[in-house]
């Protein structure tokens, strides 16, 4: 995704400062951790963002899952999904990275914080 100017010394400095807080956004209700306590910081607030989908998505997959046989396979393969994107959000966000996770991202576009 191209934010800013990456080249840009304060992006770089908040992308530094800020790499261990967007981390953890992607834990659960964690995210609301760079939200709250980064909420200047672009890149905390972007992956921050993510999380709070991925949260979102963790509490339909609970409920996916209650239903009988169907919803106990969809919801392991939704828990598989998730679990694989909160681990790359992790990964993308300590290597400083703007990365967008697919077709979720669209509706962290859409949320004004």
């Amino acid at each position: 995704m191209a934010k800013s100017n990456m080249s840009d010394p304060q992006v770089k400095k908040d992308i530094e400062e800020n790499k261990l807080i967007a981390a953890i956004g992607y834990i659960g209700i964690l995210c609301l951790i760079p939200l709250l306590l980064k909420p200047k910081s672009k890149f905390a607030k972007f992956h921050g963002k993510q999380g709070l989908i991925l949260c979102i998505g963790w509490v339909i997959n609970f409920f996916i899952g209650i239903i009988p046989v169907i919803g106990w396979i969809l919801g392991f393969i939704g828990m598989v999904a998730l679990i694989i994107l909160s681990i790359l959000g992790i990964l993308k966000s300590l290597a400083g990275e703007y990365w967008e996770m697919p077709y979720l991202s669209e509706y962290a576009k859409k949320i004004n914080i």
